[in-house]
């Protein structure tokens, strides 16, 4: 039997029509499936589509950069250096619990073509990891003020090649910044995607147009 993780479950429209549309999303260090819940009835999402919002809580682990403290991660970051060394066989494992609930999220009668991945700062190496390496087409990556800390250790799918990737970014961002952002488009372009990159004057964190603007965006790609 799957061990899934315990997840914040919200759903755009369903009473209207049959959900066929998912997005999986992860939050950042130290929050909870809990962070983007009310983000959902500000996107303005059209009512010619049901999406099931799925936010995964991270499990408990320490985190060097803290001190070893224990809490909700997605793996351990080991220093804050612009080259942010992380523990990528902990990325892996976040990634495995994803694709279980990309599985089920299948399951439940939703094609993978009908399946976003997003996530936030950690959150966001982990989509990226899933999302870019995932062996099924998929509706598009959505990664917020994140890296690419995967990028040397990545198995690129050839089928999620046109994959749609959202990149967004605050320039006053103190805790990932925007020049990482940055890279981790040139990475992704120089490798042939087609990447919607947007910088907003904030600090780690979301604003208004920024969510309006994702809202549309996923109008789209839905």
């Amino acid at each position: 039997m799957t061990d899934y993780l315990d997840c914040v479950t919200v759903e755009h429209n369903p009473q209207n029509k049959t959900i066929d549309r998912s997005v999986i999303w992860l939050h950042g260090l130290g929050a909870s499936g809990h962070d983007f819940e009310p983000v959902v009835p500000q996107l303005g999402l059209s009512d010619d589509i049901a999406v099931r919002f799925v936010f995964p809580h991270a499990p408990q682990i320490p985190v060097t950069i803290n001190g070893g403290f224990v809490m909700p991660a997605w793996y351990d970051i080991l220093e804050m250096s612009l080259e942010r060394k992380v523990d990528v066989a902990q990325i892996e494992q976040s990634a495995q619990h994803v694709r279980n609930l990309i599985a089920r999220e299948i399951e439940r009668g939703v094609s993978p073509e009908h399946i976003v991945i997003a996530g936030f700062s950690q959150g966001g190496a982990v989509a990226y990891h899933v999302a870019l390496s995932y062996e099924q087409k998929l509706a598009g990556l959505l990664a917020l003020s994140t890296y690419l800390a995967t990028k040397n250790e990545l198995k690129y799918s050839d089928v999620n090649q046109s994959l749609p990737i959202k990149i967004d970014h605050g320039s006053q961002d103190p805790v990932v910044p925007v020049v990482l952002g940055e890279h981790a488009k040139t990475v992704l372009q120089n490798k042939g995607y087609n990447i919607d990159f947007n910088i907003y004057p904030m600090a780690h964190q979301v604003c208004l147009p920024q969510i309006e603007s994702i809202g549309q965006w996923l109008n789209a790609i839905l």
